[in-house]
């Protein structure tokens, strides 16, 4: 049964990652339910045509695009800072983007200096979401973390972050949804202490088949019988947004995010709900580590030479 939303009028949600895929059907489903969605692009022509998709079914959507590339540290820069400038809402932010280049075994690094699902999974998102602190504390927003399925069987290397030793597309991926879910949970952890006001849920969307991640994750689901079922379990798009919705929705307890997810074999597909957070990215130690790595990382970035 798909989710329903409550009324979200008046509310404004940012959905990053929005222009393709499961990200068009986030930002459909808090549209429909009457949320103002601004969409974050590194394309604004592929923007337009994920806001021409959604206002087929839904016409009098309230979208707008802005400009984010998130291998990018000034492009990040500059949407918080025209958000915080211009003082626009924020109720839901959705950190749904990420990128996963499997069958390219060039280890790719970003302008900022970092390899490229490291950026763009994790610290652009980190990024993002502390520059926004104050605007997201001063509505007491809800931060959903769109985590992945590859997190529950990956590590972070903390020795090799950067992915420069030993760097295989599939490896700096989950690492990268592990500092993700990392960073989430240390969020809540910190709102809660210092009183922030913002609740932080996590969300995966399993397996959709037009997702580049499908097939790798297919192909760890193990032998035999368990491996024959992955072949045939999933989600379309729509239903793989709707761990993110409910997530959007769901009442949180301070401090302790849930993880939202299909429901079905594997956890491939089937109805979203909710599940026990994986235990690597729950351990309140590694998630302030990360943070604190992050920190650091975005301030050498920035310092002045």
């Amino acid at each position: 049964m798909p989710i329903t939303l409550p009324d979200l009028s008046g509310r404004t949600a940012v959905v990053t990652g929005a222009s393709d895929g499961v990200g068009v059907e986030i930002v459909r489903g808090l549209a429909g339910a009457g949320a103002d969605v601004v969409l974050p692009v590194r394309n604004r022509a592929k923007g337009e045509r994920a806001i021409a998709r959604i206002r087929e079914t839904q016409p009098d959507a309230r979208l707008s695009l802005r400009d984010l590339d998130l291998a990018r540290l000034d492009s990040v820069a500059a949407l918080a800072d025209a958000l915080r400038s211009e003082r626009a809402p924020v109720d839901l932010l959705v950190l749904n983007a990420g990128i996963v280049l499997l069958g390219d075994p060039e280890r790719h690094v970003t302008d900022d200096g970092f390899e490229l699902h490291f950026q763009t999974n994790f610290l652009g998102h980190f990024a993002l979401t502390t520059a926004l602190l104050p605007v997201l504390r001063e509505r007491r927003a809800r931060v959903v973390v769109q985590c992945s399925l590859a997190a529950a069987v990956s590590r972070v290397d903390w020795g090799d972050l950067a992915s420069a030793r030993r760097y295989r597309p599939l490896r700096a991926y989950g690492a990268s949804k592990v500092a993700l879910g990392l960073f989430a949970c240390e969020l809540a952890r910190r709102s809660a202490t210092e009183d922030w006001g913002v609740s932080v849920q996590l969300s995966h969307p399993g397996v959709a088949p037009d997702t580049a991640i499908a097939p790798a994750l297919r192909a760890r689901a193990g032998k035999g019988l368990q491996r024959a079922v992955a072949q045939h379990v999933g989600n379309t798009p729509a239903q793989a947004a709707e761990p993110a919705l409910l997530a959007s929705i769901a009442p949180a307890v301070a401090g302790a995010p849930d993880l939202f997810g299909p429901s079905g074999p594997l956890h491939f597909g089937g109805p979203a709900a909710r599940q026990r957070p994986y235990r690597r990215i729950s351990d309140p130690a590694a998630g302030a580590r990360m943070w604190a790595v992050a920190e650091q990382l975005l301030a050498e970035r920035v310092r002045p030479a």
